[in-house]
């Protein structure tokens, strides 16, 4: 039998589905709250946590290669974040009397759909991270 190597291939987050809408959720709530949010708190409150979820994603990805409880943790704490967000999001609708779509409604497929012609789209925003080519940092 061959010698198991001391940490498991980890990262390529990128690549992650999770990782491509959370980033869409991001670049998306920076833009809606700079447009229609107007109080500074909850901006910096709503977009931080869209950041959270996306960077918390990718910290996750990159732990399991020496912890799965890390790995856990990191992506509880994103999923934790992007719930915060929602009820933001909802809370802003019920606010205005605005219409909360049904996760099937016409509005929320076409929604998906945008997110998955986004996601055909690689992320080029950032190029340092070594475990994306099979390098590890040193």
């Amino acid at each position: 039998m061959g010698k198991e190597p001391l940490f498991i291939k980890r990262g390529g987050y990128r690549k992650l589905d999770s990782f491509m809408l959370a980033t869409l959720i991001y670049y998306t709530t920076e833009q809606f709250c700079r447009a229609f949010v107007r109080s500074v708190r909850q901006t910096d409150q709503m977009v931080q946590a869209a950041r959270s979820g996306r960077q918390n994603i990718a910290e996750g990805s990159r732990a399991g290669a020496t912890s799965s409880k890390s790995e856990l943790h990191l992506t509880n704490v994103a999923r934790s974040s992007l719930d915060e967000l929602l009820l933001d999001d909802e809370d802003y609708l019920r606010q205005r009397k605005l219409c909360l779509w049904g996760k099937n409604s016409a509005e929320a497929r076409q929604v998906r759909k945008a997110g998955r012609d986004q996601s055909d789209r690689s992320d080029q925003s950032d190029q340092t991270d070594p475990t994306e080519n099979g390098d590890h940092a040193r």
